[in-house]
């Protein structure tokens, strides 16, 4: 016979799957969009494309995310965690490139379960950015960026 602390822990489990899919539906066919030509054409500070390659399908899927970059590393924190499909392809293939501003970089990225995402996000410093990745999101991670070592800096 379950108990209830099991059956709690189903239905908490099962409130925030549906949650992830409103958002996830919310985003991808009202939000992404906009937000992915103003962040293509380098208008969102703080905003990047991270292109990844599909699991399954083999295609480039390009996302918009809000970065923090530290010199040749980037950091983000994912809403969904490893529900979050530009998370799955990164763990499949973590060779990705990230459009910053105007340019494409080259970049390894690595899923990092172990980060205090809390304290990632206050080092963000980006308070609108903050609130809707804690507001939205239903398991949250860090996912960090390997840039190799450039001559510029951003």
């Amino acid at each position: 016979m379950p108990d209830a602390a099991d059956e709690n822990d189903t239905a908490a489990a099962t409130a925030a799957d549906r949650k992830r899919k409103r958002i996830r539906r919310v985003q991808r066919y009202f939000l992404n969009p906009p937000v992915r030509l103003a962040t293509w054409a380098g208008i969102v500070p703080g905003n990047v494309l991270v292109e990844t390659v599909g699991r399954r399908s083999g295609k480039r899927r390009q996302t918009p995310v809000g970065m923090k970059v530290d010199g040749d590393t980037g950091w983000v924190v994912s809403e969904h965690g490893r529900k979050a499909s530009y998370v799955r392809n990164i763990e499949a293939q973590p060779d990705v490139r990230v459009r910053i501003g105007r340019r494409w970089r080259e970049a390894q990225a690595h899923v990092v379960p172990d980060d205090d995402v809390e304290a990632r996000l206050a080092w963000f410093g980006r308070a609108g950015h903050v609130a809707a990745v804690r507001r939205f999101g239903t398991d949250l991670v860090s996912v960090r960026f390997d840039f190799p070592p450039s001559t510029t800096r951003q």
